[in-house]
């Protein structure tokens, strides 16, 4: 690790009004939680086209029942916050990070302690009914499912989906309003175990860079948003941010 490149990360954050963090799967597979993309992905091994819009409609029940085994694979072992979440959350309870914008469904970002967390592509942890829009945790819908009743019922008789966003859907657009104003008025943008990739969030650090942010960028692979970094490691998400939060709160000390 580089430590003097370590150094004036920490010295920008730490002087900055408003830092932010972006994070990716890289994030969460230092928990166990596979990853979507890449090699040996989630998507190598399913075919995306089952967890799509059109067959939650066109066919509930066969949505769900592979939902479920879906399910299955990315919670097996109980997966908890690693080190990086935790970094992440006691920054913020420092008050030396404004908010997380994450990628990632599995929540864990909330059971490290984050508190101001705008979840891109919606989250696990809750299911929605597709008609009336009740909210509700997914367990029990889950739990439903594997008992026999497929495809999951609301109160009103509509169909519950879970609360992500679906291949053919379109982000959250309050979702994804908070994220480009964060992105926009911040003065250090941290992008964590993402490929910066897909899109709309892969334009986040570009909308920082344009408002005069500094990014730094963590991934082991090249992004398409590397030359644009001030600060780029090729670092350990778990072992990079701890040692920045470490330095951040050393500095104020």
């Amino acid at each position: 690790m580089d430590e003097d490149a370590l150094d004036a990360l920490a010295t920008a954050v730490r002087r900055a009004d408003s830092t932010v963090a972006l994070t990716g799967a890289g994030v969460s597979t230092a928990s166990g939680i596979p990853s979507f993309r890449g090699e040996d992905g989630i998507w190598d091994r399913w075919d995306p086209n089952a967890f799509h819009r059109r067959r939650l409609e066109a066919d509930p029940a066969g949505f769900w029942t592979d939902r479920v085994d879906l399910r299955a694979e990315l919670v097996a072992g109980d997966p908890e916050p690693n080190d990086a979440h935790g970094a992440l959350a006691a920054m913020e309870r420092r008050g030396h990070l404004d908010a997380v914008v994450t990628q990632n469904v599995d929540g864990l970002h909330a059971d490290a302690g984050t508190d101001r967390l705008v979840e891109l592509h919606g989250t696990n942890r809750r299911v929605r009914c597709d008609d009336c829009g009740e909210r509700r945790p997914a367990e029990p819908v889950f739990e439903r499912v594997r008992d026999g009743s497929v495809p999951p019922r609301c109160g009103c008789g509509g169909v519950y989906r879970p609360d992500v966003v679906l291949f053919g859907e379109s982000l959250d657009d309050d979702a994804l309003d908070r994220a480009q104003r964060l992105a926009r008025e911040s003065d250090v943008f941290l992008a964590v175990g993402s490929s910066l990739s897909v899109r709309p969030a892969a334009l986040l650090p570009r909308i920082a860079v344009d408002a005069d942010a500094s990014l730094a960028i963590v991934n082991f692979e090249p992004t398409p948003r590397d030359g644009d970094a001030d600060h780029l490691f090729r670092e350990d998400v778990t072992d990079l941010l701890p040692a920045l939060e470490a330095r951040v709160r050393r500095c104020q000390g």
